[in-house]
């Protein structure tokens, strides 16, 4: 869909039952390494959405504010017709998941953020994170060549299944500049957003994720109505690599409150 500013956002849909479910990717993502995570949800409706800058969207929008980001999900819930659904966002996709939940309640039943809290990171951390996507020696000639000089990890694997195809060999879907904007504008603390949250919340973390355990312990006890879940041996990135307790922490919060039957987590 197109929304007002002209950027493009592109989303997949996984049919099934409503509440539907809305996926948000972190930092240099796409909603392709949800898939997984939507198949588990079955038989609830997935909606993976590729936030602008990211995957199939808009790859240099002009506008990356916070503002923009979450009037892209908005739309996408409303033209759905999904309202209210459950909402889901890992890092800088949970940073709008919440942000979205406090701008607009009516769209949001439940709220799942994985790796994520009120907003922070300086300004040389950030110019880093650039300077890291830009040192990526692209083209690369394979996914295969992708993975193994991206570290080979869970992560890698992820980056190079999203690479974008052209004649001259295999490049990212975002561009390192506009994610360098897109995060410097996390930068700034919502507390007042997240304590304004009534929706029930699961505040997911990783054993070796990027949060201190005072920073953890912070944002969830002030939360209006926010409990905690723990991955152990998990990273930020924990929907990849710690699949299973992900899915599983995840399917009990959305899935059996609804009165849908439960069953074992599928790596596929």
């Amino acid at each position: 869909m197109t929304v007002e500013d002209g950027t493009t956002i592109s989303y997949s849909v996984f049919d099934g039952a409503d509440p539907a479910v809305v996926i948000l990717h972190g930092l240099a993502g796409s909603g392709r390494e949800f898939i997984p995570t939507a198949h588990a949800l079955a038989p609830r409706r997935v909606l993976l959405i590729d936030q602008r800058g990211h995957g199939l969207s808009t790859r240099m929008p002009a506008e990356v504010s916070r503002a923009a980001f979450v009037n892209d999900v908005a739309r996408v819930i409303e033209a759905e017709g999904a309202q209210p659904v459950d909402l889901i966002g890992q890092s800088m996709g949970a940073h709008t998941a919440l942000l979205v939940a406090a701008a607009h309640p009516d769209l949001v039943n439940r709220l799942v953020l994985l790796e994520g809290n009120e907003g922070g990171g300086s300004a040389e951390e950030h110019a880093a994170l650039g300077d890291y996507f830009r040192s990526w020696e692209t083209p690369f000639s394979s996914r295969e060549e992708a993975r193994e000089l991206l570290g080979g990890g869970p992560l890698a694997r992820a980056w190079a299944a999203d690479l974008e195809e052209r004649e001259d060999g295999l490049y990212p879907r975002f561009a390192a500049d506009v994610m360098v904007r897109a995060i410097s504008e996390v930068a700034v603390p919502r507390w007042s957003e997240w304590e304004s949250i009534t929706a029930p919340t699961l505040v997911v973390y990783a054993g070796g994720g990027m949060f201190t355990e005072g920073q953890k312990a912070e944002f969830v006890a002030r939360g209006k109505n926010a409990k905690r879940a723990d991955l152990a041996g998990a990273t930020h990135d924990a929907h990849l690599d710690a699949f299973d307790q992900w899915c599983a922490a995840l399917r009990g919060f959305l899935i059996a409150r609804r009165g849908f039957p439960l069953r074992a987590c599928d790596l596929g």
